[in-house]
C-alpha cells in the first residue's frame, strides 16, 4: 500500500474516532489532573484506546499515546525505530473541558525519528489537515502551502507559547517583538496546521512534547514552512521529548525571525 493510500485510511479513522469518541463528550465531561498538572478526561482515554486498537490495522506498528506513562512512552520509542504511531487523543484538552472549540485529534506515523504521515482533525470545524513526507500537505483534500505571505515581519501574525521559553524571551515577545499581532490558543497541533495554511505567519514555542509536533510539524514542513528550534536549524535532529519550535511560513520570513529570537533570548 502506498503512503497516500495509507494516509487516506488514516484520515478516515481519525475523523471517525473524533466523531464517535470525542464529540459526544464535548461539554459533558469533567477533568482530572495528571502529575504534571495538565488535564485529562474520559474522552482523552476513550479516543486513545480506540486509536490504539485500530491504527495497527492500517499499518502494523505499536501506538504511543499522550495518556501513557513516561516509562511506557520511552520504552515504545526505544523499541520501534522502524515504525511507531504517535497520537494525541485530544490536543487542547483545557479548551475541550471549557467548551472552547479549539481542539483536535492528532496522529502521526514516525520512522527513524521522523514523521512520514500525519493527520490532524478539528472536529468542531470539520477540518482535516494531512501530509505525507515528500508528497505535500492538504486541508480537506485540497493542497495547501506556498501561498502569498507578508513581506515584512511587521505585517505578520505570530502564534507564541511563552510558558517554556525561559530567559528574556517571554517578556520580549510581548513588549518589543517585531511581528504585527500575537496569538495563543492552547493547542500546538493546530498551531502547526494554521501555520501551514497561512493563518499564522510565525511560530515560537519553548518545549513541545512528541505528540504535539509529530503530525503538525510534518504538515507545516510539507506546506513549505521553514522549521528550526531554539538550539538551531536542524528541527528533526533536536531533542525528542521537549522540542522547541521556531518556524515561519517560508524561508524569507524565517531568517529574520530566527535571527530576532537568537538575539533576544
Amino acid at each position: 500500500m502506498s503512503n497516500l493510500d495509507t494516509l487516506t485510511r488514516l484520515q478516515a479513522l481519525t475523523r471517525a474516532i473524533a466523531r464517535e469518541e470525542v464529540m459526544p463528550r464535548f461539554k459533558r465531561v469533567t477533568a482530572g489532573k495528571k502529575l504534571d498538572g495538565s488535564l485529562f478526561t474520559e474522552a482523552d482515554l476513550a479516543s486513545q484506546a480506540a486509536l490504539a486498537a485500530q491504527l495497527p490495522q492500517i499499518a502494523p506498528y505499536p501506538v504511543l499515546g499522550e495518556e501513557m506513562t513516561v516509562a511506557e512512552q520511552q520504552a515504545l520509542w526505544d523499541a520501534n525505530p522502524d515504525g511507531l504511531w504517535v497520537v494525541d487523543p485530544i490536543d487542547g484538552t483545557t479548551n475541550f473541558v471549557h467548551g472552547l472549540p479549539y481542539f483536535a485529534v492528532s496522529v502521526a506515523l514516525m520512522r527513524q525519528g521522523r514523521s512520514v504521515l500525519g493527520a490532524v482533525y478539528l472536529p468542531v470545524l470539520d477540518e482535516m489537515f494531512a501530509a505525507a513526507a515528500g508528497e505535500g500537505a492538504w486541508l480537506n483534500g485540497e493542497k495547501i502551502g506556498h501561498g502569498e505571505a507578508p513581506a515584512a515581519l511587521a505585517d505578520t501574525v505570530a502564534v507564541v507559547e511563552p510558558k517554556y521559553l525561559g530567559g528574556r524571551l517571554p517578556t520580549r515577545v510581548v513588549c518589543v517583538a517585531p511581528f504585527g499581532s500575537l496569538r495563543n490558543y492552547g493547542a500546538s497541533t493546530i498551531d502547526w496546521c494554521y501555520l501551514a495554511a497561512g493563518r499564522f505567519d510565525l511560530m515560537l514555542h519553548g518545549a513541545q512534547r512528541l505528540w504535539d509536533y509529530a503530525a503538525g510539524a510534518l504538515i507545516a514542513q510539507e506546506a513549505g514552512c521553514a522549521l528550526g528550534t531554539l538550539h538551531g536549524r536542524d528541527y528533526w535532529g533536536d531533542t525528542i521529548w521537549a522540542r522547541s519550535a521556531v518556524a515561519a511560513r517560508n524561508e524569507a520570513l524565517f531568517e529574520p525571525w530566527f535571527h530576532w529570537v537568537e538575539q533576544n533570548r
